[in-house]
Protein backbone atom coordinates (compact mmCIF):
# COMPACT_ATOMS: atom_id res chain seq x y z
CA UNK A 1 0.00 0.00 0.00
CA UNK A 2 1.50 3.30 -1.11
CA UNK A 3 0.93 6.91 -0.13
CA UNK A 4 -0.52 7.44 -3.61
CA UNK A 5 -3.07 4.67 -3.06
CA UNK A 6 -4.02 6.06 0.37
CA UNK A 7 -4.45 9.63 -0.98
CA UNK A 8 -6.54 8.33 -3.89
CA UNK A 9 -8.67 6.39 -1.41
CA UNK A 10 -9.36 9.46 0.75
CA UNK A 11 -10.14 11.84 -2.13
CA UNK A 12 -12.23 9.15 -3.84
CA UNK A 13 -14.52 8.67 -0.84
CA UNK A 14 -14.86 12.41 -0.30
CA UNK A 15 -15.68 13.02 -3.98
CA UNK A 16 -18.46 10.41 -4.08
CA UNK A 17 -19.91 11.63 -0.79
CA UNK A 18 -20.06 15.19 -2.14
CA UNK A 19 -21.69 13.92 -5.36
CA UNK A 20 -24.41 12.17 -3.38
CA UNK A 21 -24.98 15.40 -1.46
CA UNK A 22 -25.24 17.27 -4.81
CA UNK A 23 -22.39 19.50 -3.65
CA UNK A 24 -20.54 21.25 -6.47
CA UNK A 25 -17.26 20.67 -4.58
CA UNK A 26 -17.45 17.04 -5.75
CA UNK A 27 -15.83 18.23 -8.98
CA UNK A 28 -12.59 19.84 -7.68
CA UNK A 29 -12.18 17.00 -5.17
CA UNK A 30 -12.75 14.56 -8.03
CA UNK A 31 -10.10 16.31 -10.10
CA UNK A 32 -7.56 15.79 -7.30
CA UNK A 33 -8.59 12.12 -7.06
CA UNK A 34 -8.25 11.44 -10.79
CA UNK A 35 -4.85 13.11 -10.91
CA UNK A 36 -3.59 10.84 -8.13
CA UNK A 37 -5.26 7.78 -9.64
CA UNK A 38 -3.74 8.44 -13.07
CA UNK A 39 -0.23 7.84 -11.74
CA UNK A 40 -1.26 4.79 -9.72
CA UNK A 41 -2.95 3.10 -12.69
CA UNK A 42 -0.19 3.97 -15.14
CA UNK A 43 2.32 2.28 -12.85
CA UNK A 44 0.07 -0.80 -12.61
CA UNK A 45 -0.21 -1.11 -16.43
CA UNK A 46 -3.95 -0.47 -16.24
CA UNK A 47 -3.82 1.85 -19.23
CA UNK A 48 -7.57 2.04 -19.78
CA UNK A 49 -7.88 3.16 -16.15
CA UNK A 50 -5.11 5.72 -16.66
CA UNK A 51 -6.83 6.99 -19.82
CA UNK A 52 -10.07 7.07 -17.86
CA UNK A 53 -8.55 9.52 -15.40
CA UNK A 54 -7.66 11.92 -18.23
CA UNK A 55 -11.21 11.73 -19.60
CA UNK A 56 -12.59 12.11 -16.06
CA UNK A 57 -10.56 15.30 -15.70
CA UNK A 58 -12.38 16.68 -18.76
CA UNK A 59 -15.78 15.35 -17.67
CA UNK A 60 -15.31 16.64 -14.13
CA UNK A 61 -14.46 20.08 -15.51
CA UNK A 62 -17.58 19.90 -17.71
CA UNK A 63 -19.70 18.81 -14.75
CA UNK A 64 -18.29 21.58 -12.58
CA UNK A 65 -19.32 24.08 -15.25
CA UNK A 66 -22.78 22.51 -15.67
CA UNK A 67 -23.56 22.37 -11.97
CA UNK A 68 -22.17 25.84 -11.33
CA UNK A 69 -24.25 27.22 -14.18
CA UNK A 70 -27.32 25.45 -12.81
CA UNK A 71 -26.72 26.75 -9.30
CA UNK A 72 -26.23 30.36 -10.35
CA UNK A 73 -29.22 30.55 -12.71
CA UNK A 74 -31.96 27.93 -12.48
CA UNK A 75 -31.08 24.90 -10.41
CA UNK A 76 -30.04 21.86 -12.44
CA UNK A 77 -32.50 19.15 -11.41
CA UNK A 78 -32.10 15.39 -11.23
CA UNK A 79 -33.80 13.82 -14.24
CA UNK A 80 -33.85 10.60 -16.24
CA UNK A 81 -32.65 9.76 -19.72
CA UNK A 82 -35.11 8.71 -22.41
CA UNK A 83 -35.31 5.16 -23.74
CA UNK A 84 -33.90 6.35 -27.07
CA UNK A 85 -30.88 7.91 -25.34
CA UNK A 86 -30.45 4.78 -23.22
CA UNK A 87 -30.07 2.69 -26.37
CA UNK A 88 -27.65 5.17 -27.92
CA UNK A 89 -25.52 5.34 -24.78
CA UNK A 90 -25.45 1.55 -24.41
CA UNK A 91 -24.36 1.14 -28.04
CA UNK A 92 -21.69 3.83 -27.72
CA UNK A 93 -20.42 2.35 -24.44
CA UNK A 94 -20.19 -1.18 -25.87
CA UNK A 95 -18.48 0.04 -29.03
CA UNK A 96 -15.94 2.04 -27.05
CA UNK A 97 -15.25 -0.94 -24.76
CA UNK A 98 -14.54 -3.26 -27.69
CA UNK A 99 -12.35 -0.75 -29.53
CA UNK A 100 -10.32 0.18 -26.45
CA UNK A 101 -9.98 -3.46 -25.40
CA UNK A 102 -8.72 -4.42 -28.84
CA UNK A 103 -6.25 -1.54 -29.03
CA UNK A 104 -4.87 -2.09 -25.52
CA UNK A 105 -4.66 -5.85 -26.12
CA UNK A 106 -3.00 -5.55 -29.51
CA UNK A 107 -0.65 -2.59 -29.03
CA UNK A 108 0.31 -2.44 -25.35
CA UNK A 109 1.33 -4.64 -22.46
CA UNK A 110 -1.95 -3.76 -20.72
CA UNK A 111 -3.13 -5.96 -17.92
CA UNK A 112 -6.73 -7.23 -18.31
CA UNK A 113 -7.36 -5.05 -21.40
CA UNK A 114 -10.95 -6.08 -22.16
CA UNK A 115 -12.18 -6.05 -18.57
CA UNK A 116 -10.42 -2.79 -17.86
CA UNK A 117 -11.69 -1.20 -21.09
CA UNK A 118 -15.27 -2.34 -20.48
CA UNK A 119 -15.34 -0.92 -16.96
CA UNK A 120 -13.72 2.27 -18.24
CA UNK A 121 -16.27 2.74 -21.03
CA UNK A 122 -19.10 2.27 -18.52
CA UNK A 123 -17.51 4.87 -16.26
CA UNK A 124 -17.18 7.39 -19.09
CA UNK A 125 -20.91 7.13 -19.69
CA UNK A 126 -21.69 7.28 -15.97
CA UNK A 127 -19.56 10.40 -15.45
CA UNK A 128 -21.23 12.10 -18.42
CA UNK A 129 -24.62 11.32 -16.84
CA UNK A 130 -23.44 12.75 -13.49
CA UNK A 131 -22.54 16.00 -15.24
CA UNK A 132 -26.10 16.15 -16.62
CA UNK A 133 -27.57 15.06 -13.24
CA UNK A 134 -29.19 11.96 -14.73
CA UNK A 135 -30.37 9.40 -12.18
CA UNK A 136 -29.19 6.44 -14.27
CA UNK A 137 -25.55 7.33 -13.58
CA UNK A 138 -25.84 5.37 -10.34
CA UNK A 139 -26.89 2.17 -12.14
CA UNK A 140 -23.75 2.35 -14.26
CA UNK A 141 -21.54 3.04 -11.25
CA UNK A 142 -22.94 -0.07 -9.56
CA UNK A 143 -21.97 -2.24 -12.55
CA UNK A 144 -18.53 -0.64 -12.97
CA UNK A 145 -17.73 -0.83 -9.26
CA UNK A 146 -18.45 -4.58 -9.24
CA UNK A 147 -16.11 -5.01 -12.20
CA UNK A 148 -13.36 -2.92 -10.62
CA UNK A 149 -13.46 -4.80 -7.34
CA UNK A 150 -12.49 -7.93 -9.27
CA UNK A 151 -9.88 -6.14 -11.38
CA UNK A 152 -8.17 -4.59 -8.37
CA UNK A 153 -8.15 -7.84 -6.41
CA UNK A 154 -6.50 -9.46 -9.44
CA UNK A 155 -3.90 -6.66 -9.49
CA UNK A 156 -3.39 -6.90 -5.70
CA UNK A 157 -4.52 -3.30 -5.22
CA UNK A 158 -6.39 -4.28 -2.10
CA UNK A 159 -6.99 -0.77 -0.76
CA UNK A 160 -8.53 0.20 -4.11
CA UNK A 161 -10.64 -2.99 -3.96
CA UNK A 162 -11.95 -1.79 -0.62
CA UNK A 163 -12.40 1.70 -2.07
CA UNK A 164 -14.54 0.33 -4.88
CA UNK A 165 -16.54 -1.79 -2.42
CA UNK A 166 -17.24 1.46 -0.56
CA UNK A 167 -18.05 3.11 -3.92
CA UNK A 168 -20.48 0.28 -4.59
CA UNK A 169 -22.24 0.84 -1.28
CA UNK A 170 -22.24 4.60 -1.88
CA UNK A 171 -23.63 4.08 -5.40
CA UNK A 172 -26.64 2.25 -3.94
CA UNK A 173 -26.99 5.01 -1.35
CA UNK A 174 -26.63 7.67 -4.05
CA UNK A 175 -29.26 6.01 -6.21
CA UNK A 176 -31.75 5.96 -3.34
CA UNK A 177 -30.89 9.51 -2.27
CA UNK A 178 -31.26 10.89 -5.81
CA UNK A 179 -34.56 9.00 -6.29
CA UNK A 180 -35.94 10.63 -3.14
CA UNK A 181 -34.60 14.02 -4.22
CA UNK A 182 -36.10 13.59 -7.70
CA UNK A 183 -39.53 12.86 -6.21
CA UNK A 184 -39.42 16.00 -4.05
CA UNK A 185 -38.38 18.16 -7.02
CA UNK A 186 -41.70 17.48 -8.70
CA UNK A 187 -43.58 18.99 -5.75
Amino acid sequence: MTLTEIAGFIFGILGIWLTIRENVWCFPVGIINVTISFFLFKNQQLYADALQQIVYFILLSYGWFQWSKGITSQSLKISRISFNWTLKLLAATATLAVIMGYLFDRFTDASLPYWDSSATAICFTAQFLVARKKLENWHLWIVANCMYIGIYIQKELYLYSILFLIYLILAFYGLNTWKRQESTQAD
